[in-house]
């Protein structure tokens, strides 16, 4: 396939950014799109130009690092993956892809193509741990009886991987997806109730803290969300605030 190329090209935050194109010929179909950008760099390289910066890691699905706006949605035009599981075979000879950062205040950019998504691990830092007892009377997690609803549940919040892209879907730039998925895999566990209240107002006050906007129902953040996490999380850590509120 032969390909045209429209990317973000940003020097730093305080620059001006702007869409650069680019002509790649020879892209396989059975390529990652990750490779595909791994590819163009190289031949960047090969003419000494300056290589477009992305964020990856572990190429696996797994990390949430490769968080890139494809063609105006996150991870690209596939459900349920992250944009290294993407496979250039989801697009035609000639397309035109459009290729920008993950956009938000709270995400700014730190070069091209690669964001400061730091904001997640604050929020995170706020309130999402569990405290161990370790008094000597310490009971094994393992022999707490634990419904299997709930701890379905619980697993299924903590499949979040902190990509982003429910942020960038967002017409606010909200991080309530990825907040309330990290409060509801604590709240739904018997262990996690000891900082229960404050666990979810430090991670809440946080959020708005970082400067991410408020949820209005659009539910665009559970449709692009590689790991599919619910909205059900979000009204869970609405109950959650307002039990805790009433107690505080």
């Amino acid at each position: 396939m032969k390909l045209n190329l429209k990317i973000w090209r940003q020097e730093d935050a305080k620059s001006k950014g702007k869409m650069v194109n680019y002509s790649l010929d020879g892209v396989e179909g059975d390529m990652s799109f990750l490779e595909m950008l791994d590819i163009l760099n190289e031949q960047l390289i090969n003419k000494n130009e300056e290589p477009v910066v992305f964020d990856h890691d572990c190429r696996e699905g797994i990390c949430g690092s490769c968080s890139l706006m494809i063609n105006g949605e996150p991870h690209g035009p596939d459900r349920m993956i992250t944009t290294c599981q993407l496979h250039m075979r989801k697009f035609n000879d000639g397309d035109t892809i459009v290729i920008e950062p993950f956009r938000a205040k709270a995400f700014p950019v730190i070069k091209d193509l690669m964001v400061d998504r730091s904001s997640f691990d604050r929020i995170q830092q706020a309130g999402a741990y569990v405290s161990v007892n370790t008094s000597g009377n310490t009971q094994d997690a393992n022999s707490i009886p634990i419904n299997k609803e709930d701890a379905d549940d619980a697993f299924y919040a903590a499949a979040c991987i902190g990509c982003g892209a429910c942020v960038a879907a967002c017409k606010n730039a909200s991080a309530m997806l990825f907040t309330s998925a990290k409060v509801s895999q604590y709240a739904l566990l018997p262990q996690g109730q000891v900082e229960a209240t404050e666990r979810v107002e430090n991670m809440v006050r946080q959020m708005d803290l970082e400067g991410f906007g408020n949820c209005t129902n659009t539910g665009a953040c559970e449709i692009e969300c590689p790991k599919g996490i619910s909205l059900e999380n979000i009204a869970r850590m609405n109950r959650e605030y307002y039990s805790a509120s009433v107690k505080g």
